[in-house]
C-alpha cells in the first residue's frame, strides 16, 4: 500500500511536458538528493559540451567530425547557410517524391501505381524505419519490407513475400559509404528477383547514400528513380530524422513535419539549465547513480505497447554503440557501457519478471506507458474493464511487485502512438546519451568495435578464396594442418576447418573422414 510519503516522493520525483503529454517518473529509482547535487557540474558542464556540439563543433574527435542530428529537425540550428540549405531541400524532396509515389503520379514502367515498399539496409540504416514502421506505419502507405542482414534464408523468406507483387515494389537502398556488404548483397539478391521477372530495377530503385560513394555512382549511372542524400555528420544510429527514415516514413503515409515537430520540442526541453526541468538530464544522472558511472545496472525496456516491441532494440543501437567504449577521451581505459534488453508488457512478464523480482539485483527497468489504449470504443470484456484497463492493471503489478522488493525502475509516459510522441521518445533518448556520455567522459558518436568487426570479417572472405584457390590447385586430398602450412596460416587451424565446414553444407566437396573428428579430417575439391 502507498503513504503519504510515497505520494510526496512521487510528486517530487515526477517531470511532465505540457504540450507533449509526456511524463517522467523517477521516484523508484532511488537517488538521493545528495547524490543528485553531487553530478549538479558535471551535468553543466555536459550541458556546455552539449550547446558546442549544436553550434557544429568537432565532437566526433576520434573522426574528425561534426555531430549534427538536432540540426535535422530544427535545420536554422545549422552552423552553415549550405547545411541548413542541404536539409531544407532534402526534407521538400523527400515530401514531393513521396507525394508522387502516394498519389500515382509517379507509377512503375507499366503503369502500375507502387503498392509495396522493400527496405535494404543494415543497423541505423534499418533498425530506425523499422521502428517507425512498427510504431507508426498506416494502412494508407506502402506495405513494407526490409533486408537488413545477408542470411540467404531471411532474404528468401522476405522476397518470396514479394514475389507477387515485385512489379509494384519501390526499393530504397540505403548506404553512407555505399559498400556495406550486407547492403550490397541484399541489393544485388534483390535485382536477381527483378531478372527473373523481367524487370529493369533501376526503374524501381531509389538510393539513399553520400555523394560520390559506389552506391551513388552505380545509382546515377543505371540512371534510377532518385538519390537522396546522407552526410557525415550525421551517424547511422541518429539517421532516423534524415532521409534515411523520413523517406520511409513519408513513403508510410506518416506525417513527417508532425514528426520533425515532436522531436524539436523535446531538443527545446533537453536544452534547459535547470536539471529539474531537463528530463534528458534527469535521465542521465539517474543512469549514472543507479550504475555507479560504470554501467553496473542492466537496462530492462517493458514497453506496454504492441507497436513499441521494437523500440528495446532500437535502444540497443542507440545506447550500446554510443556507450560501449574501452577508452575514454583523454586515452585511459575505462570500459564503460550499459546493456539493454527488453520486450514488451504484459507478454514478456510472463518471461522474465520471476527473475527480476527475485533474481540478479543487476538492473533497473524502464517502463514505457502509453496513456491510448486504441483508436475508437473498447468492448467490456469483463462487467467493469476493458483490455486496456487489464494492461495497465499488469503494468501497475508489475511495478509494485518490483518495487516491493527493492527493484528500481523508472517510468515514461506518453499520451498516444502519434508521429510526435515517438519523435520526442527518439530525441528525449538521443540527448540523454550524449549527456551520459559527457559524464563518464567518452566518445558516443563513433564505433571503433564495429569498424573491427567489419575489418574482422574481411579478413575471413579473403582467407576463403585463398584456401579455395589452394584446394583447386591440389591434386591431392589436403588435412588441416596441410593447409595451414602451405598458406603461411599456422595457428589459424580453427578458422580453416569452420570455413571447410561451412563450405561444405553449401558446395561440393570431397571429405575423408568426418567433420566430427577434425584432427584426421582431409578435403580436395571435386575435378
Amino acid at each position: 500500500m502507498s503513504t503519504p510519503t510515497d505520494w510526496i516522493k512521487f510528486h517530487k520525483n515526477l517531470y511532465s511536458h505540457a504540450e507533449l503529454g509526456l511524463y517522467l517518473d523517477f521516484s523508484d529509482m532511488g537517488a538521493s538528493e545528495t547524490e543528485l547535487q553531487s553530478l549538479h557540474q558535471k551535468v553543466q558542464d555536459a550541458l556546455f559540451d552539449m550547446d558546442a556540439l549544436e553550434k557544429g563543433s568537432i565532437s566526433n574527435p576520434d573522426e574528425d567530425r561534426q555531430v549534427g542530428h538536432y540540426w535535422l529537425r530544427n535545420p536554422e540550428l545549422s552552423p552553415t547557410p549550405n547545411i541548413k540549405l542541404l536539409i531544407e531541400d532534402t526534407i521538400r524532396d523527400i515530401k514531393i517524391f513521396a507525394f508522387d509515389i502516394l498519389n500515382g503520379r509517379l507509377r512503375n514502367p507499366g503503369g502500375q501505381a507502387f503498392t509495396h515498399l522493400l527496405l535494404i539496409g543494415i543497423g541505423g540504416s534499418a533498425l530506425g524505419p523499422q521502428f517507425i514502421y512498427e510504431a507508426l506505419g498506416l494502412k494508407k502507405g506502402l506495405k513494407t519490407y526490409f533486408l537488413d542482414n545477408t542470411d540467404p534464408d531471411g532474404i528468401d523468406r522476405t522476397l518470396d513475400k514479394l514475389s507477387n507483387s515485385i512489379s509494384q515494389t519501390l526499393v530504397i537502398v540505403i548506404s553512407k559509404s555505399g559498400g556495406t556488404a550486407e547492403t550490397r548483397n541484399g541489393m544485388l539478391e534483390t535485382q536477381a528477383i527483378f531478372k527473373k521477372h523481367d524487370l529493369d530495377f533501376a526503374k524501381q530503385a531509389v538510393a539513399i547514400t553520400g555523394e560520390g560513394s559506389q552506391l551513388y555512382n552505380l545509382s546515377k549511372a543505371e540512371k534510377w528513380l532518385s538519390v537522396f542524400p546522407m552526410w557525415d555528420w550525421v551517424g547511422g544510429r541518429t539517421s532516423v530524422m534524415s532521409a534515411v527514415g523520413l523517406l520511409p516514413a513519408a513513403l508510410m503515409d506518416i506525417d513527417i513535419e508532425t514528426f520533425l515537430a515532436g522531436a524539436r520540442l523535446m531538443d527545446e526541453a533537453t536544452r534547459s539549465k535547470t536539471i529539474k526541468e531537463n528530463p534528458a538530464a534527469l535521465l542521465a544522472m539517474s543512469w549514472f547513480i543507479i550504475g555507479k558511472g560504470q554501467g553496473t545496472k542492466d537496462m530492462v525496456i517493458l514497453p506496454y505497447k504492441d507497436r513499441l516491441l521494437l523500440f528495446s532494440r532500437y535502444l540497443q543501437q542507440l545506447i550500446m554503440e554510443s556507450l560501449g567504449k574501452s577508452h575514454d577521451l583523454n586515452g585511459k581505459l575505462v570500459r564503460q557501457g550499459i546493456a539493454v534488453y527488453g520486450n514488451k508488457g504484459s507478454t514478456d512478464q510472463h518471461a522474465y519478471v520471476q527473475q527480476l523480482r527475485d533474481g540478479l539485483d543487476n538492473f533497473f527497468v524502464t517502463f514505457i506507458e502509453v496513456l491510448s489504449d486504441r483508436q475508437g470504443e473498447s468492448i467490456l470484456v469483463d462487467e467493469e474493464n476493458t483490455s486496456g484497463d487489464y494492461l495497465f492493471g499488469f503494468y501497475k503489478g508489475t511495478q509494485a511487485a518490483l518495487s516491493g522488493n527493492s527493484r528500481p525502475s523508472l517510468t515514461i509516459t506518453i499520451p498516444d502512438l502519434s508521429p510526435a510522441s515517438i519523435a520526442a521518445l527518439i530525441a528525449l533518448y538521443e540527448r540523454a546519451v550524449g549527456l551520459y556520455a559527457s559524464l563518464v567522459n567518452i566518445n558516443a558518436y563513433h564505433q571503433p568495435g564495429v569498424e573491427a568487426g567489419k575489418k574482422a570479417a574481411g579478413i575471413v572472405l579473403e582467407t576463403k578464396t585463398r584456401l579455395l584457390n589452394l584446394l583447386a590447385e591440389s591434386d591431392q586430398s589436403l588435412s588441416i594442418k596441410a593447409i595451414c602450412e602451405q598458406l603461411s596460416l599456422e595457428g589459424e587451424e580453427v578458422l580453416i576447418y569452420q570455413i571447410l565446414r561451412h563450405y561444405a553444407a553449401n558446395h561440393p566437396l570431397k571429405v575423408d573422414g568426418s567433420f566430427h573428428d577434425p584432427a584426421n579430417l582431409s578435403v580436395i575439391l571435386p575435378h
